[in-house]
């Protein structure tokens, strides 16, 4: 492992090793020249293989013929932000240190800055870490209405840091309110880089884009439904070791009761509703496009269901609102009858009304006939029970 150059008065040493830490003397005749090799092993745990979320450890040993001196250690990402890690072994030989979560954008050439006043070390080591996982972030909240389409995509990072390790993955879906969660497909990448997917539930209509960008995961709901809001995780294995990333749905629909034209004098309630919940600064609106501020009402706090009771025809928009920020407008559109409608309405209001008072009438003529027809029965019984006495007295005499 050495080489010695008598040309340039040089000794190379390949492959070094702690054990190789000392005085080095170099004679030359009668002049000795004494160099001392200080040698520093750096390692870092799982080859510098990671998934996101995971903490690498970091470990870095020295070895010297003299006094082991007190290090000074900095560590720079690929990003060139300092880090400090976490000591949890520090003795004059051996420092182990936890480092920062790892985050996707992480991969890259790191340095290990080592610094001694005494003897004087300003050392750089590189080294190389690659953080497996998504270019999404670990939870997004997406929003969309009824019976509209929706692709959710997660996005891998495995091309751009050319991973060459094989992993294997999965999305799951879970309903909202619901514990249980329903696999809707795996997938895995070989070393090459190819994906493959294999769909897996038939309890969620989706489809699986043909045309895919290069390293993504995605899936399409053609005609989105109240009941498909939840959480969609997709997961990524590598080595036994899990990361996930997230997508939240969140569904709005609306609705109108009763249903149909608005008539003159008559009111509608309208009902804009999401599913889940809401972040704290987040809250529905109704409010009338070109109306007043008499025709905007919004929702409390956690409220995910708002009504309101209009009277006013035209387009009407629920609004979800975020901080400041419209997240998701649907509109409801509401119509007013037609004069004639209005017409028709009133005209059979005011027939109705004449033919229950016709029914009413006709009801107490043939009550007060009957009557009479009754009593005068009962006048005719009378006199036929008169005149029947009448003849029984004739007899007697």
């Amino acid at each position: 492992r050495a080489d010695i150059k008598m040309q340039y008065k040089q000794l190379c040493v390949w492959n070094l090793k702690l054990s190789d830490a000392g005085i080095y003397t170099c004679e030359y005749g009668t002049r000795k020249v004494h160099t001392s090799l200080h040698i520093f092993k750096l390692t870092i745990s799982s080859d510098g293989h990671f998934l996101q979320n995971e903490v690498p450890e970091l470990i870095l040993i020295q070895n010297s013929s003299s006094p082991l001196p007190d290090l000074s250690i900095t560590l720079f990402d690929s990003n060139n932000n300092r880090v400090t890690p976490e000591l949890q072994n520090k003795s004059r030989q051996k420092y182990i240190g936890n480092l920062k979560k790892l985050e996707a954008m992480d991969s890259g050439t790191w340095v290990c800055q080592v610094h001694s006043d005494s003897p004087l070390i300003n050392q750089n080591i590189s080294f190389a870490v690659k953080v497996l996982g998504f270019q999404n972030p670990d939870l997004v909240r997406r929003y969309a209405a009824v019976d509209s389409t929706v692709i959710l995509s997660w996005h891998l990072n495995s091309q751009k840091i050319k991973w060459k390790e094989g992993f294997t993955g999965q999305l799951n879906w879970k309903q909202q309110g619901s514990a249980k969660s329903h696999e809707l497909l795996d997938f895995n990448v070989t070393a090459q880089g190819q994906l493959h997917e294999t769909k897996k539930s038939n309890n969620l209509l989706f489809e699986i884009p043909e045309r895919q960008p290069e390293s993504t995961i995605e899936v399409k709901l053609p005609k989105v439904h109240f009941n498909h809001s939840g959480q969609y995780q997709c997961q990524l294995e590598y080595q036994g070791r899990h990361t996930q990333s997230k997508i939240e749905l969140v569904v709005m629909k609306v609705s109108a009761n009763p249903a149909g034209p608005l008539s003159r004098e008559a009111n509608i309630t309208l009902t804009c509703q999401i599913s889940g919940s809401l972040p704290p600064n987040a809250y529905l609106r109704w409010e009338r496009v070109n109306g007043t501020k008499m025709d905007i009402k919004d929702s409390k706090q956690h409220e995910v269901k708002l009504e309101v009771n209009i009277s006013a025809a035209g387009l009407w928009s629920c609004h979800l609102i975020e901080g400041s920020d419209r997240k998701i407008s649907l509109h409801y559109h509401v119509e007013e009858a037609s004069v004639w409608i209005n017409y028709v309405i009133i005209g059979a209001s005011i027939g109705g009304s004449l033919l229950a008072f016709a029914f009413g009438c006709l009801c107490i003529i043939s009550g007060i006939s009957w009557q009479r027809r009754r009593q005068r029965a009962k006048r005719m019984a009378q006199a036929r029970q008169y005149l029947l006495e009448n003849k029984t007295c004739q007899c007697q005499q």
